[in-house]
């Protein structure tokens, strides 16, 4: 074990959501996975831990993708103008070039030798595979760019802290913490949560396994559940409490499992605010209001393709997306190497242009137009 110093943030540490816990204490296990861990300097928890296979990776994945560069990312604002500004730029870019290719296939009066586009060699391979995944290739990047909440159209997930102290109800003597009690619930507990519950001082263990139990007394009854929920929004009237045994368009796992069963506690505020609590702990999992549903659509729904049939058959999700991603990136490579040529024609050309050289000849093309006197 080596420790590597105290870091207030670094490449692996850039999002906001670790700034109350700045500055880190940087470990390195020396184990076989070359697990770095970041030990929050306020809190003393482990914030977060990264493999070596993990950091590297992300060079390919995460930090490009999201311009993570910690300069930049450190600067919420101007990180965020950035990726708007790139990706509203990629949208005009991958439009007009769909547009375009649209315009040039021919399908019925084919060109030379039955081909359907005019181009040859990477501008030919350009053309066809921008009309087979070029929808898709605008999808991705408009969706990304939706990502970024432009002109902040989407509300946050998040409860508000007041919502939250509201939920918990007064202040209570919290529990002592019975050992004998905690190891019985949870031998393999990582983790102890002091919360309150309408008013009820409650422990809960965090699991090796992800799963979050309540400890040291009953579970929380429904009736406590609604009496706390409904002072979420205290403004609104009774909210309409339903329970969900299965996954829907608006609760469902992805990359990770949800919470089954959950309550969806539904308010019939101007916003058509939701809350999802577990039943087993009393635990506000997310917000959702109107915005948020939207946002599902035009971003979950293009970008990740979540849609249930798909989420429930892996190997067809992970085929349809390698696919599309593979499209995506012929069109980006044939690009790439098409503006590289041109480019470096252009320069050559420029260079000729003003600069002959010696012994060279420089020719001069008569003008077409007539003078005055051959009239």
């Amino acid at each position: 074990m080596t420790d590597l110093g105290l870091a207030a943030r670094d490449q692996w540490t850039v999002p906001q959501r670790f700034d109350p816990l700045r500055p880190f204490h940087r470990i390195a296990l020396g184990d076989a996975a070359d697990t770095h861990l970041y030990v929050s300097a306020a809190t003393g928890e482990i914030a977060l831990d990264a493999t070596g296979h993990e950091r590297f990776w992300n060079w390919f994945g995460a930090v490009p993708h999201w311009i993570y560069f910690t300069p930049l990312r450190a600067q919420r604002d101007l990180w965020r103008d950035v990726v708007l500004w790139l990706s509203g730029i990629g949208i005009v870019g991958a439009v007009t070039g769909l547009v375009v290719g649209v315009m040039r296939v021919r399908l019925r009066k084919r060109y030379a030798r039955g081909k359907v586009t005019p181009y040859r060699g990477w501008m030919a391979w350009h053309h066809l595979g921008g009309l087979v995944a070029g929808t898709t290739l605008v999808t991705f990047i408009v969706s990304g760019w939706i990502s970024m909440n432009p002109n902040r159209w989407f509300s946050p997930r998040e409860p508000d802290r007041a919502a939250l102290e509201r939920y918990a109800g007064p202040a209570e003597p919290w529990p002592d913490l019975d050992r004998v009690a905690l190891a019985a619930a949870c031998p393999d507990a990582r983790e102890a949560r002091l919360a309150r519950l309408d008013g009820q001082a409650r422990v809960l263990l965090a699991c090796a396994d992800g799963r979050l139990l309540p400890c040291c007394g009953a579970p929380p009854d429904a009736r406590r559940i609604a009496a706390a929920a409904a002072r979420l929004l205290p403004e609104a009237a009774p909210p309409v409490i339903e329970r969900l045994a299965s996954e829907d368009l608006y609760w469902y796992g992805h990359h990770h499992a949800r919470v089954l069963p959950v309550l969806r506690v539904r308010f019939a505020d101007p916003s058509a605010t939701w809350f999802h609590i577990d039943p087993a702990t009393g635990e506000v999992l997310n917000r959702t209001d109107r915005s948020n549903r939207i946002y599902r659509w035009l971003f979950n729904a293009p970008h990740s393709f979540d849609f249930g049939p798909l989420l429930r058959h892996r190997p067809a999700w992970d085929l349809l997306l390698i696919g599309l991603s593979a499209g995506g990136l012929l069109i980006s490579v044939t690009g790439v190497v098409i503006g590289w040529r041109r480019l470096g024609l252009t320069l050559r050309q420029g260079r000729l242009a003003r600069s002959p050289g010696p012994g060279r000849t420089v020719r001069t093309v008569p003008s077409r137009r007539p003078s005055p006197t051959a009239r």
